[in-house]
């Protein structure tokens, strides 16, 4: 075995005095080697069309990222509870720059309403739960994003290959370079932070210049997001969730599994629950269990369509919940609901 040259062994050393890992350290040309890199190439070739050297370059120019995978490993809707959760998006500097948003892209957003009907304050939480209304929208190469959870997640791998895919045919569509485009860990990208999949089904462009951009134009995103609400059956005028005066113990039959509605606002009425009147008997409703400022108590929320609507963006409760809480913030311009 031949020994490392001393700049080796220093560049090593250095990486362990900083407390890095060394497979954090950018890793080049290592896909297009292995038998998943292979396949994938193949794929590109014979289902659309893209010549193998090119997508053997691409694949070769992309970084495995260890931060990456230990991000998807802990995402914070996972490993927080609702009030830390919640600190982190309604925050009074955010409710006030939505704000501005709002009013910055009032016409765009009265428009998508029109269009979609989806309301300004929905459009504008989504936009600001996910990059502060484009502040942050991600510092990680989306083409080293998507290879290293593609190729070294086994959890989610085929899903990840399959973004892959679709980023490829996307910025080949928009013709945009595959190698400059930076999005988050998931390898989501622009002002909604969509992934190249729904990049490719929502987005639209929304102010007639003939290219659906949502990674620099915030009138595209503000179409594209409501044309994903759309999509995805939000309703006009129904509402997203009401918090209730009660509380249910823990086990209830009424706190139900999974993330859609699957008892409906009578059954909450008919156990004795303070439902709004208004309410329709039959409006799909699931009961939400969230911790309290107090650690001993809960807050309990009836959630609705529209609401299970808000986490086909994000499978969780928390967000979605973390949405509606900074929409009703944006309309009234305080910070608790």
């Amino acid at each position: 075995m031949r020994s490392l040259p001393v700049v080796h062994l220093l560049k090593a050393l250095v990486l362990m005095l900083c407390g890095l890992p060394m497979a954090a350290t950018a890793a080049a040309g290592q896909y297009p080697q292995t038998p998943q890199g292979q396949a994938f190439i193949r794929t590109m070739v014979e289902n659309f069309g893209f010549e193998a050297s090119r997508v053997e370059s691409l694949l070769g120019d992309a970084r495995r990222n260890e931060t990456i995978l230990e991000s998807i490993s802990r995402p914070a809707e996972k490993t927080l509870d609702w009030q830390s959760y919640r600190k982190i998006f309604i925050r009074p500097e955010r409710i006030a720059q939505g704000q501005e948003f709002m009013a910055a892209h009032a016409d765009a957003l009265a428009r998508a309403e029109q269009d979609y009907g989806v309301p300004p304050e929905i459009v504008t939480a989504i936009i600001g739960v996910e990059t502060w209304y484009g502040r942050y929208m991600g510092k990680y190469r989306v083409l080293d994003a998507l290879a290293t959870l593609a190729f070294d997640y086994p959890p989610r791998s085929r899903f990840f290959r399959s973004e892959l895919e679709q980023y490829l045919l996307m910025t080949r569509e928009q013709g945009l370079d595959p190698l400059a485009l930076k999005g988050s860990y998931a390898g989501a990208m622009g002002y909604g932070q969509f992934i190249s999949s729904s990049y490719r089904h929502y987005a639209v462009d929304f102010d007639g210049d003939g290219l659906a951009d949502i990674l620099a134009n915030p009138v595209d995103a503000i179409g594209s997001v409501a044309n994903y609400f759309s999509a995805h059956r939000w309703q006009p005028g129904e509402p997203v969730a009401d918090p209730l005066d009660a509380d249910l113990v823990a086990g209830s039959r009424l706190l139900t599994r999974g993330l859609k509605p699957s008892l409906q606002v009578a059954d909450f009425r008919q156990a004795g629950l303070p439902v709004p009147e208004s309410l329709s008997p039959d409006l799909p409703a699931r009961a939400l269990r969230l911790q309290a400022e107090d650690e001993n108590e809960h807050e309990l929320w009836l959630t609705y369509r529209n609401f299970y609507v808000i986490t086909r963006y994000n499978h969780s409760h928390l967000y979605a919940m973390a949405v509606y809480q900074l929409a009703e913030a944006l309309k009234s311009g305080d910070d608790g609901v």
